[in-house]
């Protein structure tokens, strides 16, 4: 890979996601080489992923060249490349651009899409846990209004026009809120050619709530939100079949819709050398101690979504969110340097800041650790939370000046079909049958 030998300790950071690039930052200026892989060269913003599938934001408001974020480091070096493989044993990495040799080694991968083995589902339904794959969403959703506008088969056109969204978490909520109201606001100016107002948005949950992760009251105000947009919610329903034009149920409900978007759960992503079952948990995360040392290896941490540090509060480890992953980035970083100023490391401790979900134009649910609030203040809370960590100033600025035009116009520029999705639409020529329910 060409990274010059050095008298100081080589730490390798695998992700340049929300952990890697703080734990890169907290290392800068020490003595210390850091060296970054990524498959990408840019660090995504996770959380806004569904605004650009909504075609609410292009691409590059939430993405931010990793090389820029830590130019004006010393001994840092970053590479584009993926893993495939850690040698414990040599203490070295294999990736698709070569191998490279590390004193302390640090998985900072992120978690991808849990199918939970529905091998149908995975190959007919959308998942959105990266840019291409927001892309991708996006394109496919114009192109199924498209090509609705070539059918006369009433059932094809509803088809092509419905929307179901498995998962009841804030990315199926978020994403669920934004459909809508493009459904409103978008839709009857670009097609007043179809009858849009047949276009169904339907949010299945298989728990008895949503947002089940926060407070009873945001669960409830966030569905009186949806279902005042005319989003459909379906409860302690499971989703288990979805052929490209046919969503199954365990019940005798079932759906017609052109597009599934699979928001139902996210698992660890694997990394051989380090999927023994002795290093892991459900969920395929890396069993790591309170210092994020990797159980059975004293050179190799693991932090965000990857990793879980099991205690009697935190059983089955930390939320796979943002802000575990910035400050355990924060403080492996410390205790890195304490390691190498020979001083005992400090255990972790998360400080849970809250969590928080908007639903659209002026309505969101807040839950903070001492305060709960929703509607309009919360839509305001969360844009400014947003803003703050998104990277970048010139990011900044551009969401928020997308996010008052869009307000203010009741418009989403960014609906652009730059990459256009193959998709076959030759199955919507087969006989269909209408939705139902016992």
């Amino acid at each position: 890979m060409n990274i010059p030998k050095s008298s100081f300790p080589r730490v390798v950071i695998v992700g340049g996601g929300f952990g890697g690039v703080a734990l890169a930052k907290e290392l800068s200026g020490k003595e210390v080489q850091v060296v970054l892989l990524d498959k990408n060269n840019y660090h995504t913003f996770q959380p806004l992923l569904y605004q650009v599938s909504t075609g609410g934001l292009e691409p590059d408001s939430i993405a931010y060249p990793i090389r820029k974020i830590l130019q004006d480091y010393k001994n840092f070096f970053f590479r584009m490349a993926e893993l495939q493989q850690v040698v414990r044993e040599q203490k070295i990495v294999v990736t698709n651009i070569g191998e490279l040799s590390y004193d302390h080694l640090v998985i900072a991968v992120g978690s991808e899409t849990n199918f939970f083995g529905n091998i149908e589902i995975e190959k007919n339904g959308m998942a959105m846990k990266s840019i291409p794959q927001s892309l991708n969403l996006r394109s496919m959703i114009l192109e199924n209004f498209e090509q609705a506008l070539l059918t006369d088969n009433l059932h094809e056109r509803d088809a092509l026009m419905n929307f179901v969204i498995v998962g009841g978490g804030p990315t199926g909520v978020e994403l669920a809120g934004a459909l809508a109201e493009i459904k409103k606001g978008i839709l009857p100016k670009d097609y007043p050619d179809l009858d849009t107002r047949r276009a169904q948005i339907n949010l299945i949950q298989s728990g008895d709530r949503i947002l089940k992760e926060m407070s009873e009251k945001a669960s409830e105000k966030a569905e009186d939100f949806l279902e005042s947009l005319g989003v459909q919610i379906w409860k302690n329903t499971r989703v288990t079949d979805y052929d490209g034009k046919k969503v199954s149920t365990k019940t005798k409900l079932e759906f017609e819709a052109a597009t599934l978007v699979w928001a139902a759960g996210v698992k660890g992503v694997s990394i051989k050398g380090l999927d023994a079952e002795n290093f892991l948990v459900p969920g395929n995360r890396i069993k790591v101690n309170e210092f994020n040392q990797v159980v059975g290896d004293s050179n190799i941490y693991a932090i965000g979504d990857i990793a879980c540090i099991q205690s009697d509060t935190t059983p089955y480890g930390h939320p796979m969110m943002a802000q575990p992953a910035i400050q355990q980035g924060t403080h492996l970083g410390e205790n890195l340097v304490r390691l190498f100023d020979n001083k005992a490391m400090q255990p972790f401790k998360y400080k849970d800041k809250g969590s928080m979900a908007t639903v659209g134009r002026n309505k969101a649910v807040v839950d903070l650790k001492k305060y709960r609030f929703q509607g309009v203040f919360a839509w305001f809370v969360w844009m400014f939370v947003h803003l703050f960590f998104l990277i970048g100033f010139r990011n900044r600025m551009v969401v928020f000046i997308n996010w008052v035009y869009n307000y203010i116009r009741f418009d989403r520029e960014a609906r652009l079909i730059i990459r256009p999705y193959q998709r076959d639409y030759s199955k919507f020529n087969e006989p269909r049958t209408s939705k139902k329910e016992v």
